[in-house]
């Protein structure tokens, strides 16, 4: 576990062998591994505006089998544009309702950008981070999206 202080609060990363697996809105001491100093580093990257494009792995194994294709399927929003849950709901077969949950349960924020994810009208809904919209403004302005 590592903890690094950004522009939208202290982030603690949690993760195991098999990648991320959460990360946390606190800057409670953890202990750290590996891996999470790895994502400490590229989240550093990014806030930095030194990074689009995450290689860490992640441990999806907490979510359902939906959650866990909603959250794969947001790490192929490409950095700096959006798309909407329709869209998403779209292309797994599903409806924009329930994608909208598994976005909301999204253990991974900022990592699996669920901050990428808006109403069919562009509006934006929520944000299940600390901060709720005003995080999830930060996080669009940080790759260039005006909303």
């Amino acid at each position: 576990m590592a903890t690094i202080d950004t522009n939208v609060g202290p982030l603690t990363v949690i993760a195991n062998d098999s990648g991320v697996a959460c990360l946390l809105w606190d800057d409670v001491a953890h202990e750290s591994n590996d891996m999470a100093d790895k994502a400490a580093e590229e989240l550093k990257a990014y806030f930095e505006g030194n990074l689009e494009n995450f290689t860490v792995p992640f441990d999806f194994s907490s979510g359902t089998p939906f959650q866990q294709k909603v959250w794969k399927a947001m790490l192929d929003i490409p950095f700096g544009e959006l798309v909407t849950y329709n869209d998403i709901a779209k292309k797994l077969g599903s409806a924009p309702r329930a994608v909208g949950g598994a976005v909301g349960a999204n253990p991974i924020p900022v990592l699996v950008p669920c901050h990428r994810v808006v109403g069919s009208n562009g509006s934006m809904t929520g944000y299940s981070g600390k901060g709720g919209l005003e995080t999830k403004r930060k996080l669009l302005d940080l790759e260039g999206i005006a909303v």
